[in-house]
This record gives structure tokens, sequence and C-alpha cells, in this order.
């Protein structure tokens, strides 16, 4: 089992065209990932990598029944893009663009609002690495090497440091059951809530990776949901233990502005709700590997 994404899944590159997103597009290819076509408006009836592009969502639906797609278009575009995958009725889309500015993606929340239940779209980023279910599929621009298959969750914010957790944990014989990147954005689509609900719903997961970082509500959130509805062992890291009140730093929802969203309140409140934190990024795999022998 996993969750989002396995090898079945048929997903489209929405600017598919682009020297980068030509690249991922190929090593997703080369990982597994069902990629079933690309989306590129006046590109409509090439190919790339044997794909065939289309000039609309709609009419890759149509044609290839793909129910996800990863969004690599250029941040003026790519909130429109968002919403023309919502519009089509996908079930995934995963945003890798940085920089979509702040009310672009308000724009896209209110739009996503008309759709309920199970005609919702689920939305992982902007700003996101992707995600990937190893040996399986990967969505977005991780290294696939670095995953071993196993049964640890990982959710970040960061992607540079999801990696690093699943090096970790690789190089100690510690496998990823999904790895999520949730985006550095103020404004996203899923929440650290969302996927760790998923996670404990996942029969085949049996400990999750959390990966905070200082700026916004969304860990002090994530722990009241941990607190409440969690069966399973939690191991957080959260980045920006150094970092000065009121300074952006990287991702531009890295900003401290109210109690709660600077990185030692956010320990200390992950802390307080039985997660187990990793103190420094050099130690998230041995603080894994010490949790799941504790458990």
């Amino acid at each position: 089992m996993s969750i989002l994404l396995d090898r079945n899944t048929p997903v489209v590159v929405q600017g598919i065209t682009g020297r980068i997103a030509a690249f991922h597009t190929q090593e997703m290819i080369d990982y597994g990932t069902n990629v079933v076509g690309g989306v590129v408006p006046g590109k409509g009836g090439t190919t790339v990598h044997g794909r065939p592009v289309f000039d609309t969502m709609k009419e890759a639906v149509a044609a290839t029944g793909c129910t996800a797609s990863l969004v690599m278009v250029p941040p003026p575009f790519a909130a429109d893009s968002i919403m023309e995958c919502a519009d089509a009725g996908l079930d995934l889309c995963v945003s890798i663009t940085d920089g979509i500015p702040a009310q672009d993606m308000m724009r896209v929340k209110r739009y996503m609002m008309r759709y309920k239940g199970s005609s919702k779209m689920r939305l992982l980023g902007p700003n996101c690495a992707g995600m990937i279910t190893p040996g399986q599929a990967l969505m977005g621009i991780m290294p696939g090497h670095i995953y071993e298959p196993g049964r640890v969750g990982i959710v970040g914010r960061s992607g540079t440091l999801g990696y690093e957790a699943a090096s970790q944990m690789k190089e100690l014989g510690i496998g990823v059951s999904s790895s999520v990147g949730i985006g550095g954005d103020p404004i996203n689509g899923s929440s650290f809530k969302d996927v760790l609900a998923l996670f404990e719903a996942d029969e085949d997961t049996d400990a999750v990776v959390m990966i905070g970082e200082i700026g916004g509500p969304q860990e002090a959130e994530a722990a009241e949901y941990i607190r409440d509805h969690m069966t399973k062992p939690v191991i957080a890291y959260v980045a920006g233990l150094s970092a000065p009140k009121g300074k952006r730093m990287g991702h531009a929802g890295a900003i401290i502005s109210a109690f709660g969203e600077s990185a030692p309140e956010k320990v200390e409140i992950l802390q307080s709700v039985g997660a187990t934190i990793a103190p420094n990024p050099s130690v998230i795999g041995t603080t894994v590997q010490s949790t799941l022998k504790a458990a």
C-alpha cells in the first residue's frame, strides 16, 4: 500500500517541453513512474520522450485517463495550471514551481473550495520537491536512488532535509514507505496535519519523520493532531534553531512573526505532545533507529 502515488498512477507533466521539466520527466520515467503525457498550451500534437503533449488538461484526461499532474510551469502561469488540474477532475497535483506570488495562491485556494468531498483535488506544494513511493514511482525532483523501500514515512517543508533523512536512514537499513514534500511557501495546498492523517491510516507505515522549519503555524497544528490522533511514533526535526526573530531565511514561509513560530517554540510544542526530537540534522537517522527500537 502507498499513500497518493504508486506505479500504476497515470501522471502528466505540465510544462513538459521546458528543459528542466523534460530532464526530470526522463528521470521519473526511468524510475518507473507511469508518465502518460504532458500539457503545454500551443504544443499539442508534439511528443517528449515518446509521450504525447496536449494543449489542455481536459484533453490530456480524455486521451490518457491521467489522475495526477506534476506542475513545472514558470511562476506567472503556475497558479492557472494548478486550477486547470482541479477543473479537469484530477485527484493529485504536485507543484514544484518556486516563486508563485502569494496572491496567486490565495486565488488557487479560493478556487479549490468550490470542489467538495471526493471531487476535491489534493495539492502538494508549491515550492516542494514532490513525492516518492520508493521502488514504485516518483513525482518531482528528488534523487530516487537514496530512498530504500520500507515502513517509515517522511513529510517535510524542506526538500533537501528530506533527502538527508532518507539517505541517513538508508545507511542504517531503514526504508521509507512514502516521502511527501508539502513545500516551503506560506500558502500551500496540504499541511503536515493532512499528510500525518494519511500516514496514520496507512497500514504499511510504522513511524513518521516530520521535518519542519521556522515560520508559520503548521507545526503547532500538527502537534495538536499528534496529541489527539497519532498512534504511531513521530520523529521531528525543526530547522532554524539559530535564526533571529523577524528575519526571513530561504523559504518564503520561513519568517517568524508570532509565538509558536520560532524553532525552539516548535520543538517545545512537539516535544510536549510526545514527538521524539532530533536535535540536529546529522542525527535524524539514528533518532529514527532508536525510536523504532523503543517502539
